[in-house]
């Protein structure tokens, strides 16, 4: 799989996906990952990105033509890329569309900024846009470590098992049961005996009792959402 992220600050982007485990998986060769600086594409001596909007308005909004020869170059290198824009109007991303962009051989996540995009490039080469949460963002670079590390992760050899992301809150439709490590006993409070008795099937019951009681608490949507699915 390969990722191709079109930025005005690549740097961020490499700094961050190159550490911890996704920045091992890529050592491995496991994914592939390319940031494009979209500055790089101008055509005037000033390296300009973005003009003042048609019709007025405050802010900058960001101009087509470098992000259009940006996109053009990238595809000289991938066939039939998927193109995600990073932007508060997109659909929520969830891990259910997590999965299925892990489908996708080749995806180009562009990063926008300013005011946002000039809206014709965006007609022209995107296929979906996804919103990480209602709030707004100085630029879409976050939300695109988001994806990429929320994708990546699922790709074989990134974790050590499939069982290390299918039973984290959220994957399995529940959120994740409490976890304990070392000492057994800490500033007066115990680990639940049950996680010590080294019964597999009662440690099993427990955790997906605490999964669904969790869930109920915390987020009913989730939970209903269960509910039905397990009911059929």
């Amino acid at each position: 799989m390969r990722f191709d992220i079109m930025t005005l600050f690549p740097e961020q982007v490499e700094n961050f996906l190159r550490t911890s485990i996704i920045g091992r998986a890529l050592q491995k060769n496991l994914f592939e990952l390319y940031c494009h600086n979209i500055r790089d594409y101008t055509t005037n001596k000033q390296k300009q990105v973005d003009d003042y909007p048609y019709g007025g308005g405050k802010g900058m909004v960001m101009q087509a033509q470098p992000i259009w020869d940006c996109y053009r170059a990238i595809c000289k290198q991938v066939k039939n890329p998927y193109v995600i824009y990073l932007s508060p109007k997109g659909r929520r991303f969830t891990q259910t569309r997590a999965k299925r962009l892990k489908k996708h051989e080749n995806i180009i996540l562009l990063c926008g900024h300013y005011e946002g995009i000039d809206q014709r490039v965006l007609d022209m080469i995107v296929h979906e846009e996804i919103s990480v949460g209602d709030y707004i963002l100085t630029g879409g670079e976050l939300p695109a470590m988001i994806v990429v590390d929320t994708v990546a992760r699922m790709l074989p050899g990134v974790l050590a098992d499939a069982s290390c992301y299918e039973e984290e809150s959220i994957y399995s439709g529940l959120l994740e049961y409490p976890q304990y490590s070392r000492p057994a006993l800490f500033e007066g409070r115990p680990v639940p005996p049950v996680l010590t008795g080294g019964n597999h099937a009662e440690i099993a019951r427990w955790r997906k009792e605490q999964a669904l009681e969790l869930t109920r608490q915390r987020r009913k949507d989730l939970y209903r959402a269960y509910l039905k699915k397990n009911s059929k």
